[in-house]
């Protein structure tokens, strides 16, 4: 019974979620862990970002992760928090593809999209994208890809500091 109490609050929540962010594809689901509500947990393998809400809630967004050679794995944090963020690609990045820019304002080429997140270590962001085609795949160098209207709703729940956990 109580797990069907769960289910009917995660349905109703996640009918209230949509009416108030058209457009959003996160879904709130049982999520089993032992992490502290505000936790990302990212699922490499499955392509999912989960922002633990409550014992055994979770909102689940679709994204892209790194290509296999870039895939990284462990605990980071939220460092920032950039609206229309200007993207910078890395000395790596420039090196094996030396026609990027060496910086793209915010726009519908830039590759953060509309919102992004740094993590306190390294380079690596979650972040939209101008590619929502990507989505599901293994495509970035590194960093995590959302749709623009995802990362713009996890942006407004998350906070700087929240813990980030990336799994296999």
């Amino acid at each position: 019974m109580r797990l069907f109490t769960k289910l009917l609050a995660a349905v109703l929540i996640l009918g209230a979620s949509s009416a108030a962010h058209a457009g959003v594809k996160a879904r709130e689901t049982v999520f089993v862990g032992d992490y502290e509500p505000g936790t990302i947990v990212v699922m490499t393998g499955a392509r999912q970002l989960f922002l633990v809400t409550g014992e055994d809630t979770a909102l689940q967004y679709d994204i892209a992760v790194g290509k296999p050679s870039e895939q990284w794995f462990g605990t980071s944090w939220v460092s920032k928090k950039r609206v229309d963020p200007t993207w910078v690609p890395t000395p790596s990045m420039r090196e094996k593809k030396p026609t990027l820019p060496a910086s793209m304002g915010p726009g519908p080429s830039n590759p953060l999209g509309k919102r992004a997140m740094n993590l306190g270590w390294g380079t690596y962001r979650i972040h939209g994208t101008n590619s929502p085609n990507s989505i599901g795949s293994a495509a970035s160098a590194g960093c995590f890809r959302m749709r623009n209207d995802d990362v713009m709703d996890l942006f407004e729940r998350v906070h700087v500091g929240a813990q980030v956990v990336v799994l296999r």
